[in-house]
Order: structure tokens, then C-alpha cells, then sequence
């Protein structure tokens, strides 16, 4: 069980992480100061094959109709995906991936809304980038140093998401190492040394915990590594970056209830002092957010 104890123990152990800041950079004509306010991003998958019905778009005019109700219920940032990440999902190949983004990556920029699009192919990276994406959601390490040139040539930002394995599409078993988080450190010190060598200067740093690895399908064994990620968060801030989370579902015990799992794991992100909310329930995450942040004002008043 979770406790005050935990929690104390983990911020008396790493305090120093714990008064990390992170770059605060512009995307679009949109400043984004993490240190003060985390963002959110709404989602739009563009696959049938995608396991949360909401957030499925299987038109352009839905997609880009779900991107503006996003955008209106607090969302700062849209992300765009062709393929689904689920292991049983079919495989979507670079043209169908951009036929189906760069409409909708037009039409959301051109109502001023900030869109990420996801991928891991260097052809549809450029498309997406053309069409005025802000925001490359990078879910593969094969062919990165030729994506990261092109996010640093329209002054982008990426998310790079923590893979093992080519693309999120080709892992098979996870290292669950006994501190998840040092390794993750490990992999984005790498990923962020060659990114800015590059000349990127706007990254995000996504731990990958809603990717599909054969052996993290216990349930309990997965959600205890999700809520660990979740509250070491601030150890990975100490990389300088801000840090991304894709909220997870854990139906196995929300069952019906699970539209409201995201909002829960929210609250665990919130307290690893998470700087990006990926989530299909915009409207909860803000609320959640909100909730959280009158806490902190009461608290500096007092």
C-alpha cells in the first residue's frame, strides 16, 4: 500500500532531485513554463485500432473536431497518431500514416492550436514537420540522429520516448531493473547528448510506460512500476528537461470504471511533479491539475 512513509522516504532519500527545474521553452507563439504550470496533451488516435474508443477519430473531420473540443476543455498541446502501439495493432506504413496526419496537423494549426504527431518513420517526421507540427513524438531510437536533424532545422521540439527495443512497435521483453528510473536516466543522458549536438534545444522525456512489453503484462507487477515511474519523476528532471507522461488505464481494477484511471495515475505524475500530461481525458486531468494547484497557492499564503 502507498503510504506518507513511502513518500516521505523517497523525497528524503533524493532531495536534492526534488528541487530540480527544467528548460522552459515557446512552441508556437505558446511560452510554456513547466516549473510553475504543467501542461496537458490531448489525444487523437487515428487507428481503429486504438483500445480507448474516445479518443478514435476514423475520419478527418471527427479528428479534427476531437482536436478542437480538446483544445477548448484545456488542453495545450494535441497529439496525432496513425498506429497504435498494441501489439496486436496492424501495421500502418509511412504513406497511410501521413494521408491520415497531415490534414489534420494542417487544419489544427491553422486554428492556432500546438499539435504533436507521432512516429517513428523519418519520412513521416518530415511530413508532419512541413505541415507545421510543433512537436515530434519520437517512439523508436532507429534512424534518430536523422529525425533529430530535422526537428533542430524547424526549430521543433521532441519527446523522446524511453524504447527497448527499434520503434515501440518492435520490443519484445522489458529489463525491469531494480531502479527503473536510473536506467531510464541512463537512456535519455544518451539520447539527449546526441539530440543537442544536433542542434535540437526543445525536448521532452517520456519514460514509455504505456508501451506493450510481453512480460509487464501482470497487472499488478505493471502498475507497480507505472506508480513508481510516476513518483521518481523528479530524478529525471535533474536532466534539465521537462518530462512526459502517457497516462495509463489499469483496467484489471478499474473495470467500468476505467475512464476515471487516468485522473488517478494523474495525481501520482503530479506528485513526481510531471511536466506534460498525455491523456485521453482532458477534462479530468484538469480538474485534477486545478485541484492540485489551489493546494500549492493556499500553501504559499500560509
Amino acid at each position: 500500500m502507498l503510504s506518507l512513509e513511502h513518500l516521505a522516504e523517497l523525497f528524503s532519500k533524493h532531495q536534492d532531485a526534488a528541487r530540480a527545474h527544467v528548460k522552459e521553452f515557446a512552441l508556437g507563439d505558446r511560452f510554456l513554463a513547466f516549473n510553475s504550470h504543467p501542461a496537458i496533451m490531448g489525444v487523437i488516435n487515428l487507428s481503429p485500432d486504438s483500445w480507448y474508443r474516445e479518443s478514435v477519430c476514423l475520419t478527418e473531420e471527427a479528428a479534427i473536431q476531437r482536436g478542437n473540443v480538446l483544445h477548448t476543455q484545456g488542453a495545450d498541446i494535441i497529439d496525432a497518431g496513425a498506429e497504435s502501439t498494441l501489439a496486436h495493432a496492424a501495421r500502418v506504413d509511412d504513406s497511410m500514416q501521413t494521408s491520415k496526419l497531415l490534414p489534420v496537423i494542417r487544419a489544427l494549426r491553422s486554428s492556432g492550436i500546438l499539435v504533436s504527431a507521432e512516429t517513428y518513420h523519418p519520412s513521416v517526421t518530415r511530413q508532419c514537420l512541413e505541415a507545421g507540427a510543433n512537436i515530434l513524438n519520437l517512439t523508436g531510437v532507429q534512424g534518430s540522429e536523422e529525425i533529430f536533424r530535422m526537428v533542430a532545422e524547424r526549430d521543433a521540439a521532441v519527446i523522446i520516448c524511453c524504447v527497448q527495443g527499434s520503434n515501440v512497435r518492435e520490443v519484445g521483453d522489458f529489463n525491469l531493473a531494480s531502479d527503473p528510473t536510473a536506467a531510464a536516466y541512463e537512456f535519455f543522458a544518451r539520447q539527449i547528448e546526441t539530440a543537442t549536438k544536433l542542434g535540437v534545444e526543445k525536448i521532452f522525456l517520456d519514460p514509455g510506460l504505456g508501451f506493450y512489453y510481453r512480460n509487464l503484462q501482470d497487472s499488478a507487477l505493471r502498475v507497480r512500476y507505472q506508480m513508481t515511474t510516476f513518483l521518481n519523476t523528479f530524478r529525471l528532471r535533474t536532466l534539465g528537461f521537462p518530462v512526459c507522461h502517457a497516462l495509463p488505464h489499469a483496467f484489471e481494477y478499474f473495470g467500468e470504471e476505467v475512464r476515471s484511471a487516468e485522473a488517478f495515475f494523474a495525481v501520482l505524475a503530479a506528485l513526481g511533479k510531471t511536466d506534460l500530461f498525455r491523456t485521453h481525458e482532458v477534462p479530468r486531468i484538469k480538474a485534477v491539475l486545478d485541484t492540485l494547484g489551489t493546494f500549492r497557492v493556499e500553501s504559499t499564503v500560509d
